[in-house]
């Protein structure tokens, strides 16, 4: 399938999987809305805010790139990365990171939160892939940025990989600050027997 029509379909598949249908099914399940980032000025209300603007840049340059040649020449490509092989690594990468979140959010069940849920506590989920890594979603959106640029290298994908990942470093930091307030010793034993990302 050639990229053109792959990337919006990927892009499509991502973002219901692992966002919108992992929390409808919560929300169905539980009655809790997973999507706790607020309106405040907050950090943690700012980062959801810079998220949402990253994955909107991620959609205009992909469907730029798919459907708007003309538009997508202002993204300014890096053309000494524009090789076969490294967007076949990329689309290999996209799709690893897209069964790989998928599964980590399954294996959340109804703890599966976007942000900082501090009115509904929720068990501490270390089965599964959480017993390879403390932050496997995290570790798969960087996975699908990293991907991303490798198959359509330009200032756009380099700028939401580069910020992306400094937003999630501080979204985990804030996240585990939480996490030990909340469960204690049993955090602070899983930090120990887990590592941050893998």
């Amino acid at each position: 399938m050639p990229l053109r029509c792959f990337l919006p379909l990927y892009l499509l598949a991502y973002f219901g999987a692992a966002f919108c249908w992992r929390s409808f099914m919560v929300w169905k399940k539980t009655g809790v809305n997973p999507v706790v980032f607020k309106g405040s000025d907050d950090a943690h209300d700012f980062i959801g805010r810079v998220f949402k603007l990253l994955f909107a840049l991620v959609a205009v340059v992909v469907l730029a790139y798919s459907f708007r040649p003309e538009v997508y020449r202002y993204s300014v490509a890096i053309e000494w990365l524009e090789r076969d092989w490294l967007k076949w690594i990329g689309v290999a990468l996209l799709l690893l990171s897209l069964v790989w979140t998928v599964v980590a959010q399954a294996q959340m069940g109804e703890s599966w939160r976007i942000g900082i849920d501090q009115e509904h506590p929720t068990a501490l989920v270390r089965s599964g892939v959480f017993g390879l890594s403390r932050n496997p979603i995290f570790l798969g959106m960087m996975i699908t940025l990293l991907g991303l640029f490798l198959v359509i290298p330009n200032s756009v994908t380099l700028l939401t990989m580069v910020m992306g990942g400094v937003l999630i470093q501080v979204q985990v930091r804030l996240e585990e600050e939480f996490l030990a307030r909340t469960h204690g010793e049993e955090y602070a034993e899983y930090r120990r027997s887990v590592r941050r990302w893998v």
